[in-house]
């Protein structure tokens, strides 16, 4: 199935759809109990308030899937959404018949084009579930062939013990064994992350112990600051920030320390930092380089007006803007659509190309 460059058609739809989202969600709910008589009675008014919220989040998806441009966004997340559903012990098979419905109440809401723009990226998602793709990988992204895997696992099974001090030991002593703070970074702190995550979304650790396990990781990087602020200066500066709304900032402050690390003078505003804020500091530092994260696809958005408002600021049209995050994994060619001068995909990738914008300008 093709799905539509994001043309004024596309465009339009995606805010017909924001702007009917709770009448869309209402109808999703009202065929779901209809075809389940039995939802009504085992879950009352709360059930059908709870399900309404979970369709406006699908919803918040597909609309930025749609604004993008990029279907592979709303697959990744309907993969996602599965693999939390399976974790809770719930069978895939209901997503789909969600879905079905969502594609059916966006026909009944929407205009023809409209509708026939925006089903196209729920076909697509349900496809996806249908043909069972993208299931969620089920170990900690380390092998005994990886560097420093048996201390990327120790540190993983402290942070679960919630045995912070522990944790922090193991890192420090490594360093002072002679383990470098990128590698570190890299080797450790990245994919214990990355496992955190992969078991929340299949509910074997709460939303507390996630969030137990980031924050340590964060008192351990402060610990490591006094090496990683020693490094001699490049001449170069940038700003890293997150986006309006998004709360996930280790990734970003990860860059931010690689930057530092690679002898540039950093300027880190963390979470949820608002759009004129960005804007105002990049122009008053004078930054070679804003370095932008955004973790949810519903942030995508957020960065393109972040990118539209540096490149209308004077003082900021020579800065460099570089985006990395999740979706920008998901969907490699979104950068460019969004404004942007280049993507990473880590830390170390991050210093790379915006060493390369420096020397060379452009990577487009």
């Amino acid at each position: 199935m093709s799905v539509p460059d994001e043309t004024p058609t596309t465009a339009s739809a995606v805010e017909l759809l924001e702007e009917r989202a709770e009448t869309i969600a209402r109808s999703i709910v009202d065929a779901e109990f209809r075809s389940r008589p039995e939802l009504e009675e085992r879950y009352g008014a709360a059930g059908r308030r709870k399900c309404e919220k979970d369709a406006l989040y699908h919803l918040s998806y597909l609309a930025e899937a749609a604004s993008a441009g990029a279907p592979e966004l709303f697959v990744e997340y309907v993969g996602w959404a599965r693999g939390l559903l399976e974790g809770r012990g719930i069978d895939a098979d209901d997503l789909v018949v969600n879905l079905r419905f969502l594609r059916d109440a966006i026909a009944q809401e929407l205009p023809g084009d409209a509708a026939a723009a925006i089903g196209a990226y729920v076909e697509h998602g349900i496809e996806s579930l249908e043909s069972d793709v993208e299931r969620t990988s089920g170990t900690l992204d380390v092998d005994e062939r990886t560097p420093h895997a048996e201390i990327a696992a120790l540190y993983l099974a402290r942070l679960l013990d919630a045995d912070r001090q522990a944790a922090s030991r193991l890192i420090l002593e490594a360093v002072r064994g002679g383990m470098s703070v990128r590698d570190v970074y890299l080797y450790v702190f990245q994919p214990t992350q990355h496992e955190i995550g992969r078991l929340w979304q299949l509910n074997r650790i709460s939303v507390a112990q996630e969030h137990y396990c980031t924050a340590a990781t964060q008192l351990v990087m402060g610990q490591l600051y006094e090496q990683i602020f020693s490094s001699e200066r490049n001449g170069y500066s940038m700003v890293a920030t997150c986006v309006t709304g998004d709360l996930h900032e280790i990734g970003i402050r990860m860059i931010a320390d690689f930057f530092e690390m690679d002898g540039w003078d950093t300027y880190y505003l963390g979470a949820n930092a608002p759009t004129v804020d960005v804007v105002r500091t990049v122009a008053e530092r004078r930054a070679d380089v804003l370095a932008v994260s955004a973790t949810m696809t519903f942030h995508v958005r957020k960065v393109r007006e972040l990118i539209a408002a540096i490149r209308a600021c004077e003082p900021c049209r020579d800065t460099k803007v570089l985006v990395g995050g999740y979706p920008f994994n998901v969907a490699p060619t979104l950068w460019r659509e969004i404004g942007a001068d280049a993507v990473a995909r880590d830390a170390a990738e991050a210093v790379e190309i915006g060493t390369r914008l420096m020397t060379e300008g452009s990577l487009r």
